[in-house]
């Protein structure tokens, strides 16, 4: 339903909407002189008398530049919640994206910083000082699924009784350099069944005068690494074993 208000600072009527007086507890600025009023209190009956009507005051509620169109009519300041939204600032929001889209990818790059060394070798220098302050550091890969062990032998030890030694030749079949894996040696009796079972770190089957350089550059790709290590097992009678490589988690 149509209802009709009147300005009282120029007398101009307009017809409005219910709803458009209960926008901001009804009230509204003037379309002809820019007065602000209250549309409900001015509200007037609509007679056989022909009125000017003059579009809804709504429309020229948020024009400021209707503010001065009558000389000399008194203008009041419009209420701070009628004041128009500041324009957004779109240069904050733009950098606030910038800001968090760094953030994912400097958490996607530690979190991947040794794939990513793997697929970019030049770039594990700089990850590596980056990570200097950080107190992190930028491990070679991990890909099980790309190792193998292409042979292995246990002898007994002429020199001593009760020792043997286990030779071994592992294989990196990645195309990048990966980390030495751990090595789980089972020795079994004759029905197969584990009498020792130890597990080898690399740091134990590597030549201690080279395993500190060994292990920071890891198996090459493509490339093989042997390996020797003595075993005592004079309190245990085996006849046969079972080795397979594996990176702890």
């Amino acid at each position: 339903m149509s209802l009709i208000t009147r300005c009282p600072v120029c007398g101009t009527a307009f017809r409005v909407q219910a709803s458009q007086l209960a926008a901001h507890s009804g009230t509204v600025r003037c379309g002809k002189c820019g007065g602000v009023f209250n549309g409900v209190a001015a509200l007037v009956e609509e007679t056989d008398e022909r009125l000017a009507l003059e579009p809804s005051p709504q429309l020229g509620l948020f024009d400021p530049r209707r503010a001065g169109d009558t000389a000399g009519a008194t203008v009041e300041r419009l209420p701070d919640f009628l004041a128009d939204d500041p324009p957004p600032r779109r240069w904050a929001w733009a950098l606030a994206s910038v800001l968090a889209l760094l953030a994912i990818v400097a958490q996607a790059g530690y979190h991947f910083r040794a794939e990513l060394a793997a697929a970019l070798p030049e770039t594990r220098g700089p990850l590596r000082a980056l990570c200097r302050p950080l107190g992190c550091q930028v491990p070679l890969p991990r890909r099980a699924e790309l190792m193998s062990i292409d042979s292995s032998e246990l002898q007994a030890d002429s020199r001593r009784e009760g020792l043997i030694v286990l030779n071994a030749v592992i294989r990196n079949r990645a195309r990048f350099p990966q980390d030495y894996p751990a090595l789980e040696l089972t020795l079994t009796d004759e029905g197969d069944r584990p009498v020792l079972r130890r597990v080898l770190a690399p740091g134990e089957y590597l030549d201690p005068a080279q395993s500190g350089d060994l292990m920071r550059q890891g198996i090459a790709g493509g490339a093989e690494a042997t390996l020797r290590v003595y075993l005592d097992t004079s309190r245990t009678r085996a006849t046969g074993y079972r080795l397979y490589l594996f990176y702890p988690t």
